[in-house]
């Protein structure tokens, strides 16, 4: 698959590398999850303006890597390195004395493999760059897949890397707009039911839609043919994404997870499954120090409520766990086939669902909104002699004005019941949205 968007980053560092050139050094953070294409990012950036020194950090042992990267080095510049070193704050040194001369963009992957090799590193770069950023002119690029190492290493502020990156990209998956435009280039003929799958399956994260795409799955069936198949790469894409993340206790975490893609959304259904134990501090690890789920109240709702939802964040995960993890016997006996019919069987529940956070990210990409979420209570409420269901697909409120949108969210036109989302509708207007004007509308698999 070729590259894609990404302009406002290539151009963000593009900014960064001629202010470092012009002016002094500059330390620039690209950060993401995995697969997210942060290294194609950084070379299709810098690739072809043949002064990028690209240093791959493998883990290994430090003199073995400093032998690595100085023959890599070495094929990429006429640049002297000088034999025999054997640390990389030597390396490190050395280059950043050459950035006295010339101005080059030196690029750092994987930068979180220092924990493992040499933590002491870190302090070693933090004294080498407070020496040498104003009188060197590099742009330092720095990368890597551990979002939650990468994030405590220069965002701790007990660390001694903090408070040094000058800029920090966090690289997003792919707007909606931009899935359109890769699916029609491998499938003209397109379904929006084809487009859902491969929202739901990939979330927009450039390698996954890659695994697809190249290998030619461009239709929903060919899609969940290749991922429920035998050489599939995604069923063990869930444990190589947090395995190394969570460390030996991942099983609780996996659980939980497992629970939440499931339907089990709130803490004390969550605990039920799980046999009653405590969740509450799981919960908050996996929310404030892993990002891998998040914590929802309803729109409007007070910051004290109790209503609380969990979500996971990244659709692959959710998709992962629901159908993945939860069945792993089958694929431990290599029933490909039955859990493909599985996922199949329950794709018009469960995409409609996903086809909800499609039309929340289409909307946050409008940028016309403030808030967007949904609205729902922990009981059903009688309001005009009726008792209903008290849970609403999207609620926006504007960043301008008092108009707010309220949304149900269909995946057919027959399945919508107009007078029982009016009834909901009439409610808010009546409470939480009493001070807004109110803008209605259907969203279906037509709309996308």
């Amino acid at each position: 698959m070729r590259f894609y968007d990404r302009d406002n980053e290539q151009q963000e560092l593009l900014r960064i590398r001629e202010m470092a050139y012009k002016d002094m050094s500059r330390m620039t953070l690209v950060i993401g999850r995995r697969r997210i294409g942060k290294t194609m990012l950084i070379k299709h950036t810098f690739e072809a303006s043949g002064d990028m020194l690209y240093l791959f950090i493998a883990r290994k042992s430090e003199s073995e890597l400093v032998t690595t990267l100085v023959e890599n080095l070495r094929e990429q510049t006429d640049m002297y390195i000088p034999e025999g070193m054997t640390s990389f704050a030597a390396l490190l040194r050395h280059l950043f004395e050459q950035g006295k001369h010339q101005a080059f963009t030196l690029v750092l992957d994987e930068f979180q493999e220092f924990q493992n090799i040499n933590p002491s590193i870190f302090s070693d770069m933090q004294n080498l760059w407070d020496s040498y950023r104003e009188k060197t002119h590099i742009n330092l690029v720095i990368s890597g897949s551990a979002y939650r190492m990468m994030q405590k290493i220069f965002m701790d502020k007990d660390e001694p890397l903090f408070n040094r990156a000058d800029h920090i990209i966090r690289l997003q998956p792919f707007r909606t707009e931009v899935l359109k435009q890769i699916l029609k280039d491998h499938n003209p003929d397109y379904t929006n039911d084809d487009l859902l799958a491969l929202y739901t399956i990939t979330g927009g994260v450039p390698k996954y839609m890659t695994w697809l795409l190249d290998n030619g799955c461009a239709t929903k069936e060919q899609m969940y043919a290749y991922v429920f198949s035998e050489n599939s790469h995604f069923l063990e894409e869930g444990r190589t994404l947090l395995v190394s993340e969570f460390g030996k206790n991942y099983g609780t975490y996996f659980s939980i997870l497992q629970e939440i893609a499931s339907g089990y959304t709130a803490q004390a259904q969550i605990e039920q499954q799980l046999g009653g134990i405590s969740v509450g501090g799981h919960l908050k690890t996996l929310d404030e120090t892993y990002s891998v789920i998040k914590k929802e109240r309803p729109i409007l709702a007070k910051p004290e409520s109790k209503t609380v939802q969990y979500q996971l964040n990244d659709n692959f995960l959710r998709f992962w766990f629901r159908y993945v993890e939860k069945n792993r016997s089958m694929i431990e006996i290599q029933n490909y086939a039955g859990l493909l019919r599985l996922a199949e069987k329950d794709y018009e529940t469960y995409s409609g669902k996903v086809l909800e956070r499609y039309f929340r990210q289409q909307l946050a990409e409008t940028q016309e909104w403030r808030e967007i979420n949904g609205w729902w209570r922990n009981k059903a409420i009688v309001y005009k002699g009726k008792t209903i269901a008290a849970e609403v697909d999207i609620v926006a409120l504007p960043v301008e004005g008092k108009r707010a949108l309220v949304a149900e969210v269909k995946r057919k036109k027959e399945e919508y019941r107009h007078e029982l989302f009016m009834l909901k509708v009439d409610y808010l207007k009546q409470t939480d949205l009493r001070h807004y004007g109110v803008e209605t509308r259907l969203l279906t698999l037509e709309e996308m």
